[in-house]
């Protein structure tokens, strides 16, 4: 009888062929995943025009892209300040068109959009989840009563004011009531309406109202129109000899 080589058992054969077959395909699709998809992703995205890489954190909130217009209506707050000290002076150095810019910026960046934002997402919100009800009616009729005391300071900041007593001291009353009701209002929505407002959205809701308030900064005054609004507030500022932060500091 001849030698036959003797044959390895065949369902052993078949267990291994599986194995390297199982093992093989589980490497090319991690490969793929890694090499793949996500690296055409990669490429695609960094082909499109004027794309940069975005640093974390970038996105503002809702409520902080709020409070730093605050800033600004804090600024043009202490521009009108100095103007009512101004206008107490029996002669007064005060350039009027600072005022009468001011309140452009007040009726364009703080009443025809940073209010007309909490009217339009905010208080609707708050309304329907009967949070803060009644803060909001309060508020609502304060925006209506400042946009009626810009009116009367923008017809009031005309150089003949200076000349008249009475047209003098009727600005120095608008910029007055002006201050005396926008300082306790805006603390209030810092801190009360805005936290309030944050609880009753979700997560998602929330970061999205971010990016529809950014579109439309962005579609009312251009790329950077918060930075730009801050530079116009600056160069009023300088204007009327207040820019220099450091004349704020109490003498020791």
């Amino acid at each position: 009888m001849p030698n036959v080589a003797k044959m390895d058992n065949p369902s052993k054969i078949s267990q291994d062929r599986r194995k390297f077959l199982g093992s093989a395909l589980a490497g090319a699709a991690g490969l793929m995943l890694v090499n793949g998809p996500a690296t055409w992703a990669a490429k695609k995205e960094a082909k499109k025009p004027g794309k940069q890489e975005e640093e974390p954190g970038e996105e503002v909130a809702p409520a902080e892209d709020l409070m730093r217009e605050h800033g600004v209506l804090n600024r043009i707050l202490l521009i009108y300040d100095e103007s009512i000290t101004r206008l107490g002076k029996a002669n007064p150095d005060l350039p009027l068109d600072v005022v009468a810019d001011s309140a452009g910026i007040i009726r364009h960046f703080i009443e025809d959009y940073h209010e007309k934002l909490e009217e339009d997402f905010l208080f609707p919100r708050l309304r329907k989840a009967g949070k803060e009800v009644e803060l909001v009616e309060v508020l609502l009729a304060q925006h209506r009563a400042g946009r009626t005391l810009t009116d009367q300071i923008i017809a009031s900041a005309k150089q003949t004011a200076m000349k008249d007593e009475s047209a003098k001291l009727q600005l120095q009353s608008h910029l007055r009531a002006f201050n005396r009701m926008y300082r306790p209002h805006e603390a209030r929505e810092d801190t009360i309406l805005f936290p309030a407002f944050k609880s009753i959205v979700s997560p998602h809701e929330y970061a999205a109202l971010g990016e529809d308030f950014e579109d439309k900064e962005h579609q009312l005054f251009g790329e950077d129109g918060f930075e730009k609004m801050v530079d116009r507030v600056a160069g009023l500022e300088r204007k009327l000899g207040i820019y220099d932060l450091a004349q704020f500091t109490p003498k020791p």
